[in-house]
């Protein structure tokens, strides 16, 4: 099995958000991805029920290969979509459930990956299985008490709270705990990408990584 290697935790651990995109247009790629670098985010990832999802990781990684930007894939099922986004260029992946093979194909091929869980016991599989860090999802329909309670037996776990993270809640997050909070739609506003504004995004970007800093 290949060592995986702890620099892209690191780095979640300093940068803090993972912005999701999900469901965008592959013309609008580079302009979301450049707008949201632009604002200070450094972790962007495209989910695989995206169209041409393959295409957009390719894209990305190309664009950005000079600069500190982490490029992932979200939404990852099975192990063939798993392969294919590492062959496509995806620096982690994330999944919205615990499937084992999963992880261990990801660990595998040395690519860090944060498997989506919900319980004490998810969250110790994902763990044997090979993860270093968890996505505790959906963190919205969970709230930040169950997040406080399970942090208390499990304060060690790396974990990434995904579902629901907004400007008014996301420091509470991190004054319980995670190491990162992964945003989709409170970001990747789809009104501000249909009227070309992506200079609104950058400035969004920077609201969130303000709320966080004070």
């Amino acid at each position: 099995m290949v060592e995986l290697p702890m620099s892209i935790i690191k780095n979640v651990e300093k940068e803090k958000i993972i912005v999701i995109a999900r469901g965008i247009k592959e013309e609008d790629s580079l302009p979301i991805a450049e707008a949201l670098v632009e604002g200070g985010i450094r972790f962007i990832e495209v989910t695989m029920n995206t169209e041409g999802a393959l295409k957009i990781i390719d894209k990305w990684r190309n664009y950005f290969k000079h600069d500190d930007v982490f490029i992932g894939a979200g939404t990852v099922l099975n192990t063939e979509m798993a392969s294919n986004a590492i062959q496509a260029g995806a620096q982690y992946i994330v999944t919205p459930n615990l499937d084992e093979e999963v992880v261990e194909r990801a660990c595998e091929h040395g690519i860090e990956i944060f498997p989506g869980v919900m319980t004490p016991t998810e969250i110790m599989k994902a763990l044997k299985a090979g993860a270093k860090a968890v996505k505790l999802f959906p963190m919205e329909s969970l709230g930040l008490n169950y997040l406080k309670e399970i942090r208390a037996p499990l304060s060690d776990v790396k974990m990434i709270a995904t579902g629901g993270v907004n400007l008014s809640n996301i420091r509470n997050y991190f004054e319980l705990g995670v190491i990162g909070v992964g945003i989709g739609s409170n970001i990747i506003d789809k009104a501000m990408i249909e009227q070309r504004n992506f200079t609104g995004l950058t400035e969004l970007a920077k609201k969130y990584l303000e709320a966080i800093n004070g």
